[in-house]
């Protein structure tokens, strides 16, 4: 497609996994993290699977630095097709064992880092009326959990935030679109990065998808931007749904059994915690993190929401045939009564 794709939190877990995935189709990509083994490595990632990389270290909390980052990104590359917002930190533990120094860190990161991007992108789509700006959330914007109050406050904000610049850029008949799409839990080394507190190493709460499936999602929300959300994940629909239904029943089943989920008596993590220092400044970590054995490949679900389109097409033109033979035979069984 040869479209210019910039990534944010591109060298690992889903960052990196959706780099490959634009690659793939021939895009040139810019990849923007801290970490300089991780941008080499996800450089040539980028190469072996037939794109054009553009690897920018910087830290997405920076406003100003984001804002030059992109413009890098033009001098080299030309007018942004696609923003994708994937960067983030966190901290594990019980909200009062998160210091406010932590909590700003986050939201610096993993809201306000989604905000610096929409903006350097806006800056630079809007007087071209045309681009688009992929917010990469979780089931958690809908449904907070335990441990994990600064993830889920940040990502409740994202969705916040992208709700109002939606109904803006409506307001204003733009062609530059944004959509969110959003996740279920993923293999990722998030889970030795982050910052835990927790007696027993981290893990995502099953089901855990491999990080090839957000990737997929994501390259398809570029592509269909029109679409205001993109659900990921037979979890992610029950969450969101559950949530909207009986959220007090969630209250009570995650405080039974939400704390045992997010741990597992697992190897503890060696690597240094990313929330100040990027964890891959010296070792590249790659997409996935420990959790391969049990990870799914593929989502029954997202194949058919994605590909939802076909299918109701599909199943209109059988529904029409169907109706039409109906008919058919019927005046045919109406024309021998009638003769008899």
């Amino acid at each position: 497609m040869d479209r210019v794709v910039v990534i944010t939190g591109a060298t690992g877990g889903v960052g990196r996994a959706t780099a490959r995935r634009f690659a793939e189709k021939g895009d040139r990509v810019a990849l923007l993290a801290r970490g300089e083994a991780g941008l080499a490595a996800a450089a040539e990632d980028v190469r072996e699977a037939g794109g054009t990389p553009l690897p920018i270290p910087v830290d997405v909390a920076d406003a100003e630095a984001v804002d030059k980052a992109a413009t890098a990104v033009e001098t080299a590359f030309g007018p942004i097709d696609v923003w994708v917002n994937d960067a983030f930190s966190s901290v594990f533990a019980p909200v009062d064992e998160i210091s406010a120094e932590e909590y700003r860190r986050v939201t610096e990161v993993t809201y306000l880092g989604y905000v610096h991007g929409t903006l350097a992108a806006l800056k630079r789509m809007k007087p071209r009326d045309r681009g688009t700006i992929v917010q990469v959330g979780s089931a958690l914007a809908h449904r907070g959990i335990p441990l994990q109050s600064a993830y889920c406050a940040a990502k409740h904000a994202i969705k916040g935030f992208t709700e109002s610049l939606r109904c803006e850029l409506m307001h204003d008949h733009s062609n530059v679109h944004v959509t969110l799409v959003h996740l279920p839990a993923v293999n990722t080394p998030q889970f030795d990065w982050l910052l835990s507190r927790l007696p027993l190493p981290a893990q995502p709460v099953p089901p855990i998808y491999q990080p090839e499936v957000a990737a997929e999602a994501i390259v398809h929300a570029a592509a269909h931007p029109r679409r205001r959300e993109y659900w990921v994940g037979g979890s992610t629909v029950g969450t969101i749904i559950g949530e909207k239904l009986a959220g007090g029943l969630l209250d009570r089943y995650l405080a039974r059994t939400g704390y045992n989920a997010q741990q597992v008596d697992r190897t503890p993590p060696r690597d240094r915690p990313n929330l100040w220092e990027p964890a891959d400044r010296q070792a590249d970590h790659g997409a996935h993190g420990a959790f391969d054995s049990e990870a799914k490949p593929r989502s029954r679900q997202w194949w058919l929401n994605s590909r939802r389109n076909a299918l109701l097409a599909g199943a209109a033109a059988t529904t029409t045939a169907l109706l039409l033979r109906s008919h058919r035979k019927g005046k045919g069984d109406h024309g021998d009564d009638r003769a008899t």
